[in-house]
Order: C-alpha cells, then sequence, then structure tokens
C-alpha cells in the first residue's frame, strides 16, 4: 500500500517541523509527503525544504478547500491519501498505521483519526474534541443515519484517509465550496455504498481557541455549506445536533468542575446559532457584507 501524505499549508511555521517530524517517525513510513502551500510569507517553504518533501505552489487567492486538494491529489503517487493539516500532531509512531489499517477491508473507504486538545485548551474546546472524537471507534454507513443523524456524515480532513480509487470513483472534493469538503466526500463515498472508519487509536493532538467573533463567522459558513448542499440536509438535520451538542456541554461543564465557564458556553452557542441563522439571508446580502460575516473571505471573490 502507497501512502501520500498531504498538506495544505499557509503560514504554518508554528507547529510543521513538529507535524513533519512526527510524520517521519511513524512505524509505518509514507510513500510520499506533499506540501500545498498557498503563497506562504514566514518559513514554511524553508522547512519543507529541510525535509525534502515534495511541493506545489499556488497562489494564496486560488485556495479552494476542494479544489486544492483535488490538485495535490492529481500529483500524489500513492494509491491511498492521507489529509492532514499543518497544525495536527500524530500523538505517537502508531498514529499512521492505525488510520490506514481498516482500508484493507475492502468494504471501508476512508477512515478518521480522534483529535484530543493541546494542553492549553479551554474548557470549551476540550468538550468539542471529546464530544467529535469519542475514545471508543466505529464503522459507519448509510444504515446508520436512523441513529446517528448527521454524525453519519462526520469526518475530518484534519487527519483522515481515503482510497485513491473511491476517491475518485466520487469525484473528489466538491469545487468552490465554502468549508465542510470533507463531509461531502464523506456523504458521496456512503450514498456509493462503501464504509467509513473513526479510528479511536490514530490520534492527533489539535485544537484552536476561537473568539465569539470567529465562532459567529464559521457558523455563517457552515450555514452557507448546509443551504448549497440541500441533498445532505435532507438527509439528516444538523440542528437536531446542535441541541445535543449544548445539552451535553453544560453536563460536561458542570460535572468536571468548570460551572464558571456555564455562562460562556451559552453565549458561545448564542453565537454559533446566531452566524448559522444570518446564513439563511445570504441570498439577499450583498458581497461585502458576506466577506464581513464569512470566517472564508475568499470564497466571496469575484462573486455578485
Amino acid at each position: 500500500m502507497k501512502v501520500s501524505v498531504i498538506i495544505p499549508t499557509r503560514n504554518g511555521e508554528q507547529y510543521l517541523w513538529q507535524v513533519l517530524v512526527v510524520l517521519r517517525e511513524q512505524s509505518i513510513k509514507p510513500t510520499q509527503i506533499l506540501v500545498i502551500d498557498s503563497s506562504s510569507e514566514d518559513n514554511t517553504l524553508k522547512i519543507c525544504n529541510a525535509f525534502s518533501v515534495d511541493i506545489i505552489q499556488i497562489e494564496a487567492q486560488a485556495f479552494d478547500h476542494g479544489g486544492t486538494r483535488n490538485l495535490a491529489a492529481s500529483r500524489a503517487i500513492g494509491d491511498v491519501f492521507v489529509w492532514m493539516t499543518q497544525d495536527a500532531l500524530f500523538r505517537d509512531a502508531e498514529g499512521l498505521g492505525n488510520l490506514i489499517r481498516p482500508l484493507s477491508d475492502s468494504k471501508i473507504a476512508a477512515s478518521y483519526g480522534r483529535q484530543i486538545p493541546r494542553e492549553d485548551a479551554n474548557p470549551i474546546e476540550r468538550f468539542a474534541r471529546s464530544f467529535n472524537y469519542p475514545s471508543t471507534g466505529v464503522i459507519k454507513g448509510m444504515d446508520d443515519l436512523p441513529r446517528l443523524g448527521v454524525k453519519t456524515f462526520f469526518f475530518s480532513n484534519v487527519c483522515s484517509a481515503v482510497k485513491k480509487e473511491a476517491f475518485q470513483e466520487v469525484g473528489g472534493f466538491p469545487e468552490k465550496t465554502i468549508m465542510n469538503e470533507d463531509m461531502f466526500l464523506a456523504a458521496k463515498l456512503l450514498q456509493a455504498g462503501h464504509k467509513i472508519a473513526y479510528r479511536a487509536d490514530a490520534v492527533v493532538h489539535h485544537s484552536h481557541d476561537y473568539s465569539l467573533m470567529t465562532q459567529f463567522k464559521r457558523y455563517f459558513d457552515i450555514g452557507v455549506f448546509f443551504n448549497r448542499n440541500r441533498w445532505i440536509k435532507d438527509l439528516a438535520s444538523p440542528e437536531k445536533e446542535g441541541v445535543k451538542y449544548l445539552k451535553e456541554e453544560i453536563r460536561f461543564l458542570f460535572c468536571n468542575g468548570h460551572k464558571w465557564w456555564i455562562p460562556y458556553a451559552l453565549v458561545d452557542n448564542l453565537v454559533k446559532y446566531l452566524g448559522y441563522q444570518a446564513s439563511l439571508l445570504e441570498k439577499v446580502l450583498p458581497v461585502c457584507l458576506k466577506k464581513r460575516t464569512s470566517f472564508n473571505k475568499g470564497f466571496w471573490e469575484g462573486k455578485r
């Protein structure tokens, strides 16, 4: 099995050296490490050259969550594509092997790993990781929709793998999508009859400390994605998952000695809800305003 690890980068010097060191230390070595860089202005390319990885360079304004990854896939030599981000670090040397192991099963087309928070993550972010990435793995198919709802399609390019053949079968990632290209791919694979494995033993350190404004913008973009891909929303409503998330978050904070974070959690979830609801006005909002309310401002360039 030839494995191409593909990492999109943009000013990624903070963690990239560590990411590449850990990749080189994996018990199962990648056949290729391919970085696709969006005109970084820091030491990203120097770091890549130090590790002699393959590099594709594109203009920053040309970046597209789906299209950029498709371009990288077209240059990859592996029969398995491993997608990672520039700030995701495998916890141990078995991470890559554990991630790709399920792909030896002909029924499983893709897999994704578990994300755990960095040491400095706040309780809100710690809950988010535990909610989305539990300690027990699972294999998902379309028959899980009644039980899992929209979580059936949950998939993350922070740390994931997909067979090249299956990737090409469903047309790769969607082009010109605002975000959630990973969920789109997962839904297409499942609809095609494939299975997806969540590997709780393929662990990466990865977390963010988003401000309230950033959360608003991210959830505006999430709403835009679902509005433009209603076929996913029609299969499983994301709104129900949001209610479940809030209930479990309050319980988590209360039971783990973080009661003082509950007011912030309520505000945080309200901001997410408002951002998501604002996306329903996408068609009537002027582009200048959508750029201000969107996390992915580049998506709106050239649009009217």
